[in-house]
């Protein structure tokens, strides 16, 4: 039987500076950093939901080398999706990361199921941030 998602991959270009960025400006935590072969295997976790890896990988084996390729494009056009984030006041983390200088591609929105903003992490990747209706 599947209990939860235990773990989900977020590609990255620098797997250091990414998680540096989860760590610094997301609240995020460390946790494995270690080398399996050619494979650095790098995951970080969030404090409030410590059973979620979230790996951190840099596009290459086990992926074709033409798909790495493409997955590299996407990242350094900033096309590559993230993961959504539940906040409690989408309006002051949206002012509080702007002023830590994170991108953002959407400022807090209303929607039909809260309010969310758009934001790119320092690969590429664009995170949503939704505060629940």
């Amino acid at each position: 039987m599947i209990l939860n998602i235990s773990l989900m991959t977020v590609y990255c270009l620098d797997q250091d500076a990414t998680r540096d960025f989860y760590v610094k400006h997301l609240g995020f935590e460390p946790r494995v950093d270690a080398r399996m072969g050619r494979l650095r295997w790098v995951t970080i976790v969030h404090p409030n939901q410590p059973k979620l890896e979230v790996t951190l990988m840099t596009p290459g084996p086990p992926l074709s080398p033409e798909a790495a390729a493409f997955i590299r494009g996407q990242l350094e056009s900033g096309q590559m999706g993230g993961f959504g984030l539940r906040v409690d006041d989408c309006h002051r983390t949206y002012a509080e990361l702007s002023a830590a200088g994170v991108e953002f591609l959407q400022e807090p929105s209303d929607r039909p199921y809260g309010v969310e903003a758009v934001m790119r992490d320092n690969t590429g990747n664009w995170l949503v941030l939704v505060e629940n209706a």
